[in-house]
């Protein structure tokens, strides 16, 4: 008869439970995570990795000059945009964290990570998170965990993030999530992982950059190698952009810089070589340019059409014989 009570005990616990969070669609996360500010740039981030699909979109939020947010465990959404909120309107990260557990009914099962743009920490992790469970809370950082293999993820975390100080802060944050999957991660394994860095003071203006860096690996095998893969991509784009904005301010020399930065970094990207030799055609190496130009036409004729098309656009400003050179 004992048995059978707590059996029952068990069950309708369990139940109510699940009944809490689950009917109100608030999404599994069980995963770790890092928020953190460079104290050189103010930029603050929030990397992510966990076995469920598109972590990104439920765990990381961050508003340039605010804050950033990660909301784990049996997630609530609203803590991110709430959260924003109230450092937005002049609360610290604790302030805020206090307020939104406040009335939580479910504190015991969150973990929740905030920073401010101020570089204040707060980190909580409930009593009823699902072991391994725990989080550190290091200057400028903090790191959380839920349901991983092991206890050590936290502090391998922690470590490689003070370690490699030296590095951007996306490539810090990333370092600091591939530390906590070398010890040994999320229990049932990988799938998705996200990255957000956002600057430390707003532009105001919504059009500008103020998401430095927004990816997310939905769904994959490796989702950190991924994730690796594609901040080695946007740092490419990046120098790009950057190529793109001297060469509208005619600086053709830090144009060209820039391109071929992205180009070392994203050597294979026909498009990179192709506004690289560009570059050179309008800073009159036309031989160099012809070569790079001849090649990309070989491996996709359209680039050849492209190029017919620059000088009406005012990207290819080169003499008629030039011309006829370059789109042979």
């Amino acid at each position: 008869m004992k048995k059978v009570l707590t059996l029952i005990t068990f069950l309708y616990f369990t139940s109510n439970t699940f009944a809490q969070f689950s009917k109100n669609s608030e999404p599994f996360a069980h995963t770790f995570s890092i928020v953190a500010r460079d104290t050189k740039t103010g930029e603050m981030a929030v990397g992510v990795q966990s076995h469920w699909f598109s972590v990104g979109t439920a765990v990381s939020w961050g508003q340039a000059g605010v804050g950033v947010v990660a909301t784990q465990s049996f997630v609530n959404k609203s803590f991110g945009i709430r959260g924003l909120a109230l450092m937005k309107n002049g609360k610290t990260a604790q302030e805020t964290m206090d307020i939104l557990l406040s009335n939580d009914g479910g504190k015991d099962v969150r973990q929740v990570g905030i920073i401010d743009a101020k570089g204040n920490v707060a980190v909580h992790t409930g009593k009823n998170c699902v072991d391994f469970a725990g989080h550190i809370k290091g200057t400028n950082y903090s790191v959380q965990s839920n349901m991983m293999l092991n206890n050590k993820v936290p502090a391998a975390m922690a470590k490689a993030f003070e370690d490699n100080w030296k590095l951007p802060l996306a490539e810090r944050v990333l370092k600091a999530l591939e530390a906590g999957q070398a010890v040994g991660g999320d229990i049932r394994g990988k799938q998705s992982a996200a990255l957000l860095v956002v600057k430390g003071t707003s532009t105001n203006k919504p059009w500008d950059e103020d998401h430095l860096v927004d990816l997310r690996v939905d769904d994959h095998q490796t989702p950190l190698v991924e994730l690796a893969r594609l901040l080695k991509i946007k740092r490419a784009y990046d120098h790009m952009d950057a190529g793109d904005l001297a060469t509208e301010t005619n600086n053709m020399k830090k144009a060209t810089d820039e391109y071929n930065a992205a180009m070392k970094l994203f050597p294979n990207n026909l498009e990179m070589q192709y506004w690289t030799a560009i570059t050179m055609a309008n800073n009159k190496s036309i031989i160099k340019a012809s070569e790079i130009l001849h090649k990309i036409y070989l491996k996709e004729p359209n680039w050849r059409e492209m190029t017919k098309r620059l000088p009406k656009a005012g990207l290819l400003k080169v003499s008629d014989l030039d011309f006829k050179e370059l789109t042979r």
